[in-house]
């Protein structure tokens, strides 16, 4: 099934700061991950390494990428937590460096108040919270008070599973709840159902395959499936060989109408959107 393209967004474009403006429907756009961490899953991190930091963010930019994530803690099971001061410092020096490097906008992924402000001052124009405005209760009048787009991710570890999809919009609920409350406005948000973040590998397929029934949200959908053990699961792949599945997963996505992908290869899943596209949104993203 094809998710229509032509859905009723609450509002049709998104400030993604530094003037650009994204339009919904239209095309899917690519968030490319900067991980700031020594011990990032997918093995990528260049903790303290400033140069290479800034390469990647150029090499992001010259293939066409639409965003830069720069998270400075790592998300994966069984990580240990990183402390706040060390998490801040990460990202505020990666981020002043692309700040500088890149044209293009930067998005924060952290769920502490701390670490978004100091990552707004650097130069992020979007935070990315996974908690999706559920752990630090300060962080949603930030985002409210500096006016920028946030992207609320549901995460389903330590809940109880009920039905995936129900899951998922009652964590919506509550997010959206929280970020109404701070007087942050819906044109401002984006959602992401959280692939690989509490969920089976069969529930991770399942989310995919049932993307179309959050349509009725009115909101824009990210998702980022990029080189996740669910892929290595299925295809009894090393993180390092996970490029192909990936790939799938991408397509899949924006099948089923997804709105941003968030991805490690830049150029190669430029390819892939842009194809879809291509096929899935017939005369808007060609031409």
């Amino acid at each position: 099934m094809v998710w229509p393209i032509n859905r009723n967004y609450q509002a049709p474009t998104f400030d993604a700061g530094r003037g650009i403006k994204w339009d919904w429907g239209r095309r899917t756009y690519v968030m490319g991950i900067v991980n700031a961490t020594e011990d990032s899953f997918s093995g990528d991190g260049v903790a303290g390494e400033l140069e290479k930091a800034g390469a990647l963010a150029k090499e992001f930019q010259s293939c066409g990428v639409d965003v830069i994530d720069v998270g400075g803690a790592s998300s994966r099971p069984g990580a240990d937590p990183t402390p706040v001061s060390v998490e801040k410092e990460r990202v505020t020096r990666i981020i002043e460096i692309i700040n500088a490097e890149v044209e293009i906008p930067i998005s924060v992924d952290t769920t502490w108040t701390e670490v978004a402000e100091a990552a707004l001052d650097a130069g992020a124009t979007i935070v990315n919270d996974i908690s999706g405005f559920r752990l630090d209760p300060d962080l949603p009048s930030l985002v409210a008070d500096r006016g920028v787009g946030a992207v609320l991710m549901h995460n389903q570890r330590g809940l109880k599973h009920r039905d995936v999809i129900d899951d998922i919009k009652t964590g919506f609920s509550t997010s959206l709840s929280i970020a109404n409350s701070a007087r942050i406005d819906a044109a401002k948000l984006i959602l992401d159902p959280g692939f690989g973040f509490g969920w089976s590998v069969q529930q991770n397929l399942e989310i995919l395959r049932r993307l179309p029934e959050l349509a009725h949200l009115g909101l824009p959908l990210l998702i980022g499936t990029s080189r996740k053990s669910s892929i290595g699961t299925v295809l009894g792949s090393n993180v390092d060989e996970r490029l192909f599945g990936t790939a799938a997963t991408v397509t899949q996505a924006i099948c089923a109408g997804i709105d941003v992908v968030r991805i490690h290869d830049g150029a190669e899943m430029r390819d892939v959107v842009n194809m879809a596209d291509a096929v899935v949104r017939q005369d808007k993203s060609v031409g």
